[in-house]
């Protein structure tokens, strides 16, 4: 027999096809289809609905491909991380971050980062390959279960900020996205999902253009071209006049206001002039601005802003009228803060 096809990697046309090819109906490949995707099955076994016969006959021709929670941590502050070991071995990392108004999934896109964002500890790991759609799926319905269960509330949302670069894995992300937002599969609120971009212009206007059902979030850090340059090279190809280019494009087509992320180190970015400078890069697009709080990375000379330095920059951009956010970080004592993510090997 040939090799076995993921059966999460197989589309629903494909189902049908099976189905009929092997003689029986149509519909089969629905009721799967609905095991898979919207009650979460991760083998053929649960699919009680259908008969001993078909659940053998998938099992010849299928495997699965799951996202296995294999080692968990819980910060002091409620933060919950998880290790998600892969069919061939490798290992992401997701959170759970609860806070007084919101529970929120942080999952990984990627087995590590080819970016290398001099601040961020993901970006000194090699990256190995794209998730597949099912391997985020299954971050994101393992770490509900746990807002549920062990937290006591519903998952609020969602966020494409861990591991990897979500643009650069598009396909994937893009497809995890409707499975998790469609009426079919988890049916989370478009709304509630944000995939965030360290910044690639020319996949940022494909969004658009696909007409993906979640907000944007661009992590910028630093709004003139050299110093964004000298702590995100993939600045160096997607500067801010084309990543401006493709925010106003990206707006223009969905209607959509922009999240812009920006990190506030120590003497490097939390000037009033960098203030200035995010405000007439912001001023392009509406938007809000989440100011964060730098979290150490091993080997990294960042410190953070001072409280002062923090709240004279957010006092500015405020004066201008901007909506500004600060965001406290989370589970630093585990390492789940932002920036942080790296499969520590003391992570169990």
């Amino acid at each position: 027999m040939a090799d076995k096809r993921d059966i999460r990697q197989t589309g629903l046309a494909d189902l049908e096809t099976f189905f009929l090819e092997a003689g029986d109906k149509k519909f089969r490949a629905r009721q799967v289809w609905e095991w898979i995707w919207k009650k979460s099955a991760v083998s053929f076994d649960e699919m009680t609905s259908l008969s001993l016969e078909v659940r053998r006959m998938l099992d010849r021709h299928f495997e699965w491909h799951p996202a296995i929670p294999e080692i968990t941590q819980q910060s002091s502050d409620g933060t919950v991380k998880a290790g998600f070991r892969l069919h061939d071995g490798h290992l992401v990392e997701g959170v759970l971050i609860p806070a007084r108004d919101r529970m929120t999934a942080c999952v990984s896109s990627q087995v590590g980062c080819s970016l290398t964002c001099t601040f961020c500890a993901t970006g000194a790991m090699k990256r190995m390959r794209n998730l597949e759609p099912g391997e985020i799926y299954d971050q994101v319905v393992w770490l509900r279960r746990q807002a549920e269960e062990k937290l006591g509330h519903p998952l609020s949302n969602i966020v494409f900020m861990g591991m990897g670069e979500p643009l650069l894995n598009y396909r994937h992300v893009t497809t995890a996205i409707d499975h998790i937002t469609s009426p079919q599969g988890l049916e989370m609120a478009p709304r509630r999902v944000t995939l965030s971009t360290a910044g690639v212009a020319r996949m940022i206007m494909k969004l658009a253009d696909d007409g993906v059902k979640c907000n944007l979030a661009l992590s910028l850090h630093a709004a003139d071209d050299e110093k964004r340059n000298a702590i995100m090279p993939i600045n160096e190809q997607n500067n801010l006049e084309a990543l401006a280019a493709a925010l106003q494009y990206y707006h223009r087509k969905t209607r959509r206001g922009l999240t812009f992320e920006y990190i506030l180190f120590a003497g490097f970015n939390d000037s009033r002039a960098d203030a200035r400078n995010l405000m007439n890069f912001a001023h392009k697009v509406p938007c809000k601005v989440n100011l964060i709080e730098y979290n150490p990375v091993d080997g990294v000379s960042f410190e953070k802003s001072s409280p002062e330095a923090t709240l004279a920059f957010s006092d500015l951009l405020r004066s201008r009228g901007m909506q500004v956010n600060l965001r406290k970080s989370r589970g630093k004592d585990i390492d789940a803060a932002c920036g942080q993510l790296a499969n520590k090997p003391n992570v169990a």
